[in-house]
């Protein structure tokens, strides 16, 4: 009787583990490293390529880390996929740095766009050359985003450009975002730096102010990349990023989405707007599949 139970778990137990081995979370095959940098536009494309791969029955892990470790990341086979590879200028020097490193693959955004934004309820301020003509309304500030981003070297370069007499104030993204608002609320003069793709256009009247200079430079599209060998591996996965394309309005709604449940009173979940978004738009994401 002894040996017959004996014979019963093992059997049981053998199973288990042939089951373990065919499933999603028993096949390092089905592993994927997505990287992901703590910006919401990057955070909102990161959880909706997480979801829509674990619908296919992969097993994803999301690596939060700043831009230059993601690249080096990629770069060192420690992350599969990156999704916000800006180019051709503003992540220059790290593509130049790792271009032999990484694979770069298919654009999904086309015409971002980098600079120094106001309200557009300020009719009379339009162009960076109008900035030092207004100091006075402005506080004599820019209200910028965290130190060392492109986005603030190339706001250092534009206010040399431009001989702006203006303090450039670094601090964050939430920070700026709460000054904007408080400022917005109140009709009150502000300008800040901002990117296109972003949330916030979907919420404010907002406008760039004109960059005769090209401080910042022509517009970039955005590209993914994934570690070298990936695609040999999952050609599958290629083929389907490869047709995503989002436009304007749907990065704007599926940022907004996702900001939205990341600041959810119940916590942080920002996969549960990225699911509300695919909801909504089942066509789309079904479509990056066929």
């Amino acid at each position: 009787m002894k040996k017959m139970k004996l014979a019963v778990i093992l059997s049981l137990l053998f199973t288990l583990v042939l089951a373990s081995c065919s499933s999603p979370l028993g096949d390092s095959k089905k592993k994927i490293k997505i990287g992901m940098i703590n910006w919401i536009d990057n955070i909102s494309t990161a959880y909706l390529w997480k979801v829509l791969l674990e619908e296919k029955g992969y097993n994803v892990e999301m690596m939060e880390l700043d831009k230059a470790a993601n690249w080096t990341g990629v770069a060192r086979g420690d992350i599969d996929i990156q999704g916000n590879v800006w180019l051709p200028i503003t992540d220059k020097p790290f593509y130049d740095k790792y271009k032999e490193d990484v694979e770069l693959h298919d654009e999904w955004y086309k015409g971002t766009q980098l600079g120094i934004a106001v309200p557009s309820y300020l009719k009379d301020v339009n162009s960076l050359e109008d900035l030092n003509t207004v100091k006075d309304k402005f506080g004599g500030k820019v209200y910028g985003i965290d130190p060392g981003s492109s986005l603030m070297q190339l706001t250092g370069k534009m206010k040399t450009d431009y001989s702006l007499d203006y303090t450039i104030v670094e601090s964050s993204e939430a920070a700026m975002l709460v000054e904007l608002k408080k400022a917005y609320d109140n009709q009150k003069p502000i300008a800040v730096t901002l990117w296109s793709p972003h949330w916030i256009f979907s919420d404010m009247d907002l406008k760039y102010l004109k960059d005769p200079k090209e401080s910042y430079g022509k517009p970039d599209n955005i590209q993914y990349m994934t570690r070298k060998g990936f695609s040999k591996e999952h050609p599958e996965i290629i083929e389907w990023m490869n047709n995503w394309e989002l436009n304007d309005d749907q990065m704007s709604e599926l940022i907004k989405y996702v900001n939205a449940a990341a600041q959810s009173e119940d916590g942080y979940y920002p996969e549960r707007g990225a699911k509300k978004w695919i909801e909504d738009n089942r066509d789309l994401t079904d479509s990056w599949f066929e």
